[in-house]
């Protein structure tokens, strides 16, 4: 798709980039077939082909109007456009630029700037966990609204304290500790028994992905340089072999430090060197199964009964890490079925995107989870925490991390 660049736009790095995706689309319209959004509304300006021309006349010198602001806002970012575009269109980072350039030009209204506020600021602060806690101690006094964003409290049970030669990093993320902190116990625990010590960076934080989705690149850009001086004593002296990540939302953002730091003279080699370290959880199960198996019982695998796999949008496209996770259940001998029909679409979280378009949101949910729920499963696995609390949000069924299914067999057979 050719452009010509307004002069405001030339010569900069955005507006490079930008031009540079921008040129491989060939305008096919294949990505709105596998549009969540274009799906439920019907508007090409709600598809990724009409937010690509939205984007290209901005930068071409079109003044933007909050209805150009609507449509970004409206998209995903679940990059299943990604998955299926054979250009190779690059349209997750594409977005983004187009994001922060409208907001530049379009006064947001006041309410929705505080809302935007809160979430950036108050997600990866301190502050979020005792908060956290007071809502759970008061659930049942909330709304339904709130409820569904408060999960109940959970047990996380032991860190365990054997030491082994093989040692990997994880970020504990700024969310997951405090709604479900088992997700981090039950990963440590599952490596522990594959000989594989799990450390964490008391100073490493959010991943960045809050901020830098909300159109607040400075400020997600500043959670990566601190994460990356947390962990890089450890990575620099080889004393860790990977940094794995439990939460695939978190996963697609650390993987691409290196691009969104390229320009940093300081953390450019740094970031390539993280991004590359980074593996999602899955990617370890290939060695992990054949160490796993002899500590399974047919007993334990029998009791976790029929579960219903939701592959995150951050995994299967962002990652471009596709049935990994239901393939090595298999073979340790779990049941595992994904949903016959649009398996490969968005549940409707995506990150903050449940608090921002509710609406839109819980159709998705509501529709993902009809799927899930026509396995007849006795619980529901995913792979990232906004999903499984998403999720658990509209149903009634058990929603968790797979990870905590392989724990609780582990721990069934007192094998951890």
């Amino acid at each position: 798709m050719q452009t010509h660049l307004a002069p405001e736009y030339q010569n900069t790095a955005d507006g490079l980039e930008a031009e540079a995706i921008l040129r491989k689309c060939v305008h096919c319209g294949f990505c709105n077939a596998t549009c969540p959004t274009y799906q439920l509304l019907g508007d090409e300006l709600d598809g990724p082909r009409g937010r690509i021309y939205l984007i290209k006349q901005v930068l071409e010198g079109t003044e933007p109007t909050r209805k150009t602001q609507l449509h970004l806002d409206r998209c995903l970012t679940c990059r299943n456009c990604e998955s299926t575009c054979p250009s190779g269109v690059q349209y997750g980072h594409l977005v983004d630029i187009g994001r922060k350039l409208v907001d530049a030009k379009v006064e947001r209204p006041l309410g929705e700037k505080l809302v935007r506020w809160a979430l950036k600021e108050g997600l990866p602060s301190p502050l979020f966990a005792p908060a956290m806690k007071m809502g759970q101690m008061v659930r049942g006094l909330l709304p339904d609204s709130l409820q569904a964003k408060v999960p109940a409290p959970q047990n996380a049970g032991p860190w365990p304290t054997a030491q082994h030669d093989r040692k990997v990093l994880m970020l504990s993320g700024c969310v997951q500790p405090s709604m479900s902190p088992n997700i981090n116990t039950a990963t440590a625990r599952v490596l522990d028994a594959c000989g594989i010590q799990t450390v964490t960076a008391s100073k490493a934080g959010c991943c960045g992905a809050l901020k830098f989705h909300l159109n607040d690149h400075d400020g997600g850009k500043d959670h990566m340089r601190i994460n990356i001086d947390a962990w890089w004593p450890l990575v620099e002296s080889g004393e860790v072999e990977a940094i794995v990540m439990n939460a695939s939302g978190c996963g697609v953002m650390v993987k691409d430090y290196g691009h969104a730091l390229k320009d940093d003279p300081v953390y450019a080699e740094k970031a390539q060197r993280i991004g590359a370290l980074t593996k999602d959880l899955s990617e370890l199960l290939p060695e992990l199964v054949p160490l796993l198996q002899p500590k399974l019982t047919p007993e334990s695998l029998e009791a976790a009964g029929l579960q219903a796999y939701h592959p995150p949008c951050t995994l299967q496209h962002g990652q471009q890490l596709r049935g990994g996770v239901e393939h090595h259940l298999i073979e340790l001998g779990f049941q595992i079925e994904v949903a016959a029909s649009e398996s490969h679409l968005c549940c409707g979280s995506a990150g903050t995107y449940s608090v921002l378009n509710p609406a839109l949101s819980q159709q998705l949910r509501d529709r993902k989870l009809g799927h899930l729920t026509a396995l007849h499963p006795q619980g529901v696995l995913s792979a990232n925490i906004g999903c499984i609390t998403h999720l658990q949000s509209g149903s009634g069924l058990p929603v968790r991390h797979w990870v905590e299914l392989v724990d609780e067999a582990l721990q069934s057979t007192g094998m951890t």
